[in-house]
């Protein structure tokens, strides 16, 4: 089986569905059908303003999702992928009790209570085992939830489909719940070639064991739909046959996977009446409407989701994926879509696709803003709407349409995009948003616009970036500008430059005219290359000690940290190691410096090629008196080593660098370790602070491209 010419198209419909069914059903995550019908009633469209709360959200259902699934590249695309390296994908991944997962305790929360096993030397599939976490716990939900992405890499493959879906299940799941993510799996598979649902149901059911309760229940849930027209007629023998009073536990896999059914027969195959259905029915609203709207984006494509209300506007393809990688916490759909799709393609055997030469925002998919939103202020006030529309690129069939009206002397119209955490997101309430910046000082900004021919005045086209400052607010940085006369075309050009340690929190266009206007600007795309030229310490300007996103900008894998002492940074680790993580995969040759003290540990050092907890190269100083550069991936490598003698308290400077598969040490500027790794080395990551067991003081980190 091939990969179907609208592959991408039908994966941006998926994981747009996924996302939409999440965002649509989280706020209410958790009532009763009643109270839905009794507070809210039919839910036909988004209701977060009526309960005051986002609409774009941190939740697991997607940080899950899109982040287990990188086992595939991290581990070479290999078809025999074990659950033991999607379990050391869980590891290296999550930060305990900060990212991705609902951390309830053993025994109470599933996957918290498959990290723990993972944790103490569990492998998977042990780690999720009945046996071991007994059958309650194993057959929650989460073996569903999280399945999508393996489902998508397996285009018309429902057999591949549901055999991804039981490896990856299997971490944290056993029994009924793995027989769930099967047979969902299969049908999302099967759903890139197979339109009719009978048939996608007959796929699932012949994927897992026909004596199984789930098997069971989608046949009698077929059967009651065949006898009565009416959903809530069948939501009653639903709860009377398979409701949550006949299965244990917080949200367990079987009612919940009975809902995704009812709505998939009885929406009529429309995503906007099947998300209805579905989230008024209640229970686990988000999961069961992400899963659902994911199928249904697959199988009907993006026509199926636009047909109806504005469900794509409102998001603006936004997602966030908190985890040890923070520089890919601040993420899109269309970017978390060519990731699935390369990974499909890898699988069999295809070279990956890299639209418009692999630029950051390319706006190649139907309708994709990739995060950009017209700016709301007072200058600029409904002067500003944003369109994806076909033609005006030269490296692709589409671009980003910025249409403007009334734009005259003293009103500007601007357009960004974010690039880590906005200060909405810094409160936001759940799930917690761990996420490092992903554009930095040294970095050169590329992007090319385009003015509209029916312009009738020329316009002022400029780059800008706001970061946040003093006290956290956003002070705005601006780049070169050009004129574009009607019709005219120009390519910008801009290396960020020093901002006194203040995260970029987003890059945009603005726009203004010397006389009043009406036109549009299109922009072809916008993206960025090279490495950091950056120093992280606290930040310059009054009151900025007291700031917390400069501190928000490290990923934080420490027990504790302290930030006001007269270190800047100051590790405490209890149990392992500990890492204070900053950047992004796209640094490669980079050499990283910091001053370093060790008040009592097994070691401490700094880090390069960061890509999580267990995935990075460390130059570390260590209790037997050695310095050691080491490697972690799936354990500890010592790469090189010598004797260096310190002393509790004493500062030593460290450099670490990395160029191509060549790693240099220095301590107090002397060289002493040089080594070449070309046994799968690890290309490109953040840098990070390491601490193991105990404590350690840090000076400001000094980033700057490799030397030749």
């Amino acid at each position: 089986m091939g990969i179907p010419i609208d592959y991408a198209e039908r994966v941006y419909a998926g994981v747009l569905g996924k996302i939409i069914g999440v965002y649509l059903g989280r706020p209410f995550e958790g009532w009763t059908y009643e109270r839905i019908m009794a507070e809210l009633g039919e839910i036909n469209y988004y209701v977060h303003e009526r309960l005051g709360k986002p609409l774009v959200v941190t939740d697991d259902d997607i940080a899950g999702t899109f982040t287990f699934l990188r086992a595939l590249a991290d581990y070479d695309y290999r078809p025999d992928l074990s659950p033991a390296q999607i379990g050391q994908t869980w590891l290296n991944y999550l930060i305990e009790e900060r990212t991705i997962l609902w951390w309830g305790g053993l025994g109470n929360s599933t996957e918290h209570t498959a990290y723990l096993r993972l944790k103490n030397g569990a492998a998977a599939p042990a780690s999720g085992s009945s046996a071991l976490n007994s059958q309650v716990v194993a057959e929650q939900i989460g073996a569903q939830i999280f399945i999508d992405g393996w489902a998508m890499v397996a285009p018309g493959r429902p057999d591949l489909a549901a055999d991804l879906a039981r490896r990856a299940a299997s971490v944290s799941h056993d029994g009924e719940a793995i027989y769930g993510a099967q047979m969902l799996a299969a049908m999302e598979a099967q759903a890139f070639v197979e339109n009719d649902t009978a048939h996608l149901l007959d796929t699932g059911l012949r994927l897992i064991p026909p004596d199984s309760i789930i098997a069971r229940m989608v046949q009698d849930i077929q059967e009651w739909h065949a006898q009565d027209a009416d959903w809530r007629v069948t939501r009653q023998r639903i709860v009377k046959h398979y409701g949550y009073d006949k299965y244990g536990g917080n949200c367990h896999m079987v009612p919940n996977h009975a809902l995704i059914i009812l709505g998939l027969l009885y929406g009529q195959d429309s995503f906007q009446r099947s998300l209805a259905i579905v989230n008024t029915c209640g229970w686990d609203t988000d999961c069961n409407s992400g899963n659902l709207g994911c199928l249904l984006g697959i199988k009907n494509g993006l026509a199926g989701i636009d047909d109806g209300p504005d469900w794509r506007g409102p998001v603006a393809d936004c997602l966030y994926l908190p985890s040890a990688d923070g520089g890919r916490a601040i993420s899109d759909a269309v970017s978390e879509t060519y990731y699935i799709v390369n990974g499909g393609r890898s699988l069999v055997g295809l070279e990956p696709v890299a639209p418009k030469q692999g630029v950051r925002f390319h706006f190649e998919l139907p309708g994709a803003v990739q995060g950009f939103r017209a700016e709301d202020s007072i200058e600029s006030r409904g002067t500003l709407w944003l369109e994806n529309v076909v033609g005006h690129s030269r490296l692709g069939a589409r671009s980003l349409a910025l249409h403007y009206r009334h734009l005259a002397r003293g009103r500007i119209a601007r357009a960004a995009t974010g690039t880590f955490v906005s200060p909405e997101c810094a409160a936001m309430p759940g799930y917690s948003l761990v996420a490092s910046p992903t554009l930095y000082p040294g970095q050169t900004v590329r992007l090319s616009v385009e003015a509209g021919t029916d312009n009738g005045t020329p316009v002022e086209c400029r780059v800008y970036l706001r970061s946040y400052g003093a006290d956290d607010l956003l002070g705005r940085s601006y780049g070169p500008g050009t004129r574009l006369e009607p019709g005219s075309r120009a390519d910008l050009e801009w290396c960020i430059p020093d901002l006194d340690g203040r995260p970029v929190a987003e890059i945009g266009i603005e726009l203004s005219c010397d006389s009043r206007a009406d036109g549009a600007v299109y922009l072809d795309y916008l993206t960025w290359h090279g490495e950091p030229d950056v120093c992280l310490g606290h930040p310059a300007g009054e009151g900025s000690r007291h700031s917390q996103m400069w501190r928000r900008a490290w990923v934080d894998g420490v027990d504790q940290m302290g930030w006001d002492g007269p270190e800047v940074y100051r590790l405490v680790q209890n149990e392992g190691t500990g890492l204070l993580i900053q950047g992004t995969r796209a640094w490669q040759d980079i050499r990283v410096s910091c001053e370093m003290a060790i008040h009592v540990a097994r070691a401490a050092g700094i880090g390069v090629r960061v890509q999580g907890m267990r995935r990075y190269y460390a130059l570390l100083l260590c209790q037997d008196g050695k310095a050691r550069l080491v490697k972690a991936l799936d354990g500890l490598k010592v790469l090189g080593e010598t004797a260096f003698a310190w002393r509790q308290g004493e500062v030593h400077r460290l450099s670490l660098e990395a160029g191509e598969t060549r790693l240099r040490a220095w301590i107090d500027e002397q060289l002493l370790i040089e080594v070449e790794d070309a046994d799968a080395p690890l290309i490109g990551g953040a840098v990070a602070l390491l601490c193991e067991e105990g404590r350690a003081a840090f000076g400001e980190v000094r980033i700057r491209p490799a030397r030749p």
